[in-house]
């Protein structure tokens, strides 16, 4: 559904995107991850038609951006971080003034607004002015009003920003919704936990330059530098120390808590012998589980060079 290759912008000798390459299918809800003036928003632009690259290609639908850009218009809808309402207009006549623009008319105008204020959630302020509404409501209205095509590739830019805790998850329920009705979604936020419970797919974008993407979990093993392991025993003793050190696999063995912190050896995965060890030296386990990397902790690694050298990539060059 979206393809991007090599995709640069550049500005004098400022790269504000470098080299992106991006491949979503049908269905993919994609968590676009980075600092202010990553690229983020220069990519949905470009997505969008509204603004071309200095090199490489994007095709959306199968569509190229160059040459089909009215096609990829017919598909996408696209909301910015902010975006102004009309002052002198009521929420229904707002939706209905942005369908006529999409040349739905009639009743069908009608009907298709008042179908999408009850998907936002919005049919209790139907008849209110269209400025009154909270931050939460505007941006709920926002992407009712780039639903009304009912376009195939949404691109919506830091949709959570800027909402309370109660609209945020308003908001990311029904986006979460949209991706199980089908559609291609690419959602930009610097409330990074939330997007690893409603994407499938991430990536994690600094200084125009694209570090990893992919889906959540391939992302968060590309970050991860060892498992860590937290053990709780029944009948907890010193011994226990002992016999978790003594497994090959094991780097350091800690205790927090009433827990053992066990961290492995660098890319060893397979922890299948540590519990069998345990027991049969007559522990009884009542926890044991594996520590979870969330998208926080995967996003400060990659920006900060934590994880390797991706926090200054080297220049791009033309044609390169």
């Amino acid at each position: 559904m979206i393809e991007a290759h090599d995709l640069t912008k550049r500005y004098g000798d400022l790269f504000a995107l470098r080299s992106l390459e991006l491949d979503l299918r049908e269905g993919d809800l994609f968590g676009f991850i980075g600092p202010n003036g990553a690229g983020k928003t220069t990519t949905m632009r470009i997505l969008a038609t509204l603004m071309q690259p200095t090199w490489g290609e994007a095709y959306v639908g199968g569509h190229s951006i160059y040459t089909h850009p009215r096609e990829i218009r017919r598909l996408v809808g696209y909301m910015p971080d902010f975006f102004g309402v009309y002052d002198d207009m009521k929420v229904i006549e707002y939706l209905e003034f942005f369908a006529a623009a999409y040349r739905i008319h009639g009743a069908a105008r009608r009907k298709r607004c008042e179908e999408l204020l009850e998907v936002v959630d919005l049919t209790f302020k139907r008849d209110a002015d269209a400025d009154t509404l909270s931050r939460g409501q505007t941006q709920r209205l926002g992407l009712a009003r780039v639903l009304l095509h009912d376009p195939q590739v949404l691109l919506l830019d830091e949709p959570l920003s800027g909402l309370d805790p109660r609209a945020r998850i308003e908001m990311r329920n029904l986006l979460r919704h949209l991706g199980q009705m089908g559609k291609t979604i690419i959602v930009s936020s610097h409330i990074l936990p939330e997007l690893a419970d409603i994407c499938n797919k991430i990536g994690i974008i600094d200084r125009g330059r694209m570090d990893v993407s992919g889906p959540v979990a391939d992302v968060l093993r590309q970050v991860r530098r060892a498992v860590v392991l937290r053990i709780r025993l029944a009948d907890d003793n010193d011994r226990a120390a002992k016999v978790l050190s003594s497994q090959p696999t094991v780097a350091q063995v800690q205790r927090q808590d009433g827990q053992w912190i066990v961290t492995l050896k660098p890319d060893v995965d397979d922890y299948a012998g540590i519990p069998t060890a345990l027991v049969e030296a007559g522990h009884r386990i009542t926890m044991f589980r594996e520590d979870e990397l969330n998208l926080e902790t995967a996003f400060m690694a990659l920006t900060m060079g934590l994880g390797g050298d991706a926090a200054s990539p080297p220049e791009a060059q033309p044609g390169s």
